[in-house]
């Protein structure tokens, strides 16, 4: 934990104070004598024939002293109170607040997260609870958790500026100083159509001014299948001088089926400068390598670059810009080789305190050796995710794309092909769940092609069971 990150976090706490306060029961509430003893100077004793002296006090008046010792930094003196309005039902989101506020200042930073996270597991749109989550990752080192609940907590259009101004630039140091990110997963994952095939029995040919039938092979036809699926993402960010680093990312996906014949396999990595033009802004140069394996083979290998620009605007939305350039070598035919250009823009919005709202535009340009496969791609994606109650993560997104292609495969028409691609995905996952630190969840996707050749035509329905960590 660096002397910067404990400056912000006693910044933060400076700001947003320690209130927990709401409306509760006006019922009496009976003391142990030791907590009996803080509130007594605010309250009358009663004693009985035997000369022994009770004090009760409702359970507003008891948040209230707990509260007080806590802002005097009396944290020992508060505890006994903290843990006595655990008789009171109504209080329980203030007494697992103030435990965690104790515990984070006290230095049980690990108690303090479980204490926090279990309230927004249960009330994710808590803005102040969701504030102090960050600050205890913060502390933690866990930076990238930390910038993602000050995010979450930025939206709040109730925060006070000089608060939401401390969190736009603690979020600012937090990028800039983020060195590493590392996630992997593992899993299963039952899918209709493991080889992206046709699910017609034949198609028609072109045999000079004739059609004939052809009939397919099963290899040529959709087939079912149970894969098992692992995949990894990380990076490293090495700092030059303030504006300047060097980027180095990783990402690979694998899937196995039983035979080799669709067992899949994509490594990628890029490196590159990144350049702080301004600071909540960013543009990165990388080169790009990747390779894939499909069927037990090596299929492509692709070499290129991609720029792109970042950009956070107020209140945690963000925009960003990636053009990516590619030289793609097709080890199965010549016919695949060529060039490919994209680029997509996308922006991101919050939505109330929990969740994240995206919309993307895309394009891509296939430039292959064959004018056939050839293609102009663009589409849009939508999607929104982010913390549900009982501690649950979830999400949709749904893109929809056009394909047209420079020339006829002539052995199967006359006609340029031209295919409408539709994507969704829907997921859920568990926050409270864990296993050695993975986290269970679902993912369902659909996808659909509808083309004018019927080879083409697919769709296709995957299920994926799949336990994630994120470092």
């Amino acid at each position: 934990m660096s002397r910067q990150h404990i400056l912000i976090s006693a910044t933060i706490a400076s700001l947003v104070g320690v209130a927990a306060s709401s409306a509760a029961a006006e019922t009496a509430l009976p003391l142990a004598s030791g907590a009996a003893a803080d509130v007594a100077a605010a309250t009358v004793p009663t004693c009985d024939d035997s000369g022994q002296c009770h004090v009760r006090v409702t359970p507003t008046q008891l948040l209230a002293k707990a509260e007080s010792l806590i802002h005097a930094k009396q944290y020992q003196a508060a505890l006994p109170l903290v843990d006595a309005l655990g008789q009171v039902p109504e209080l329980r989101m203030q007494r697992q607040f103030l435990a965690g506020y104790i515990a984070i200042e006290t230095g049980d930073i690990k108690g303090a997260i479980k204490k926090f996270r279990s309230i927004l597991d249960e009330n994710p749109g808590q803005t102040r609870v969701r504030l102090e989550l960050a600050r205890a990752y913060l502390l933690s080192g866990k930076e990238a958790s930390a910038d993602y609940h000050f995010r979450l907590a930025q939206n709040d259009e109730n925060l006070p500026d000089e608060i939401a101004k401390t969190i736009r630039n603690t979020r600012s140091i937090l990028r800039d100083q983020r060195i590493w990110r590392f996630s992997f997963d593992f899993g299963f994952a039952p899918d209709t159509n493991i080889n992206g095939a046709t699910d017609a029995e034949t198609i028609d040919i072109n045999f000079g001014p004739i059609k004939l039938p052809l009939q397919l092979d099963e290899n040529a036809r959709k087939r079912s299948g149970v894969g098992q699926t692992a995949g990894f993402s990380g990076g490293i960010r090495v700092k030059a001088n303030d504006r300047l680093a060097l980027l180095i990312d990783a990402d690979s996906k694998i899937i196995n089926y039983k035979g080799e014949e669709a067992d899949d396999i994509v490594v990628q990595v890029a490196a590159g400068p990144e350049l702080r033009i301004a600071r909540y802004s960013s543009v990165s140069l990388q080169a790009v390598g990747l390779q894939r394996w499909y069927g037990g083979r090596l299929a492509t290998r692709e070499y290129g670059a991609r720029f792109g620009y970042q950009q956070a605007l107020s209140e945690g939305q963000r925009v960003g810009v990636e053009l990516d350039a590619r030289r793609t070598e097709s080890q199965i035919s010549n016919a695949y080789s060529g060039w490919q250009l994209g680029a997509n823009a996308t922006y991101e919005h919050l939505v109330g305190k929990s969740m994240i709202a995206s919309a993307s535009l895309f394009a891509r340009r296939d430039l292959l050796n064959a004018d056939g496969f050839s293609s102009f791609n663009y589409g849009v994606n939508l999607g929104i995710g982010g913390e549900l109650p009982f501690g649950l993560n979830a999400g949709v997104s749904a893109s929809v794309s056009r394909s047209e292609f420079d020339a006829p495969l002539l052995l199967y028409s006359t006609e340029n092909r031209q295919d409408w691609r539709g994507f969704a995905r829907a997921y859920i996952g568990s926050r409270k769940m864990k296993f050695l630190g993975f986290s269970p969840s679902i993912d369902y996707n659909y996808s659909r092609v509808d083309s004018n050749y019927d080879l083409y035509e697919m769709s296709r329905h995957r299920v994926n069971f799949k336990f994630a960590r994120y470092f």
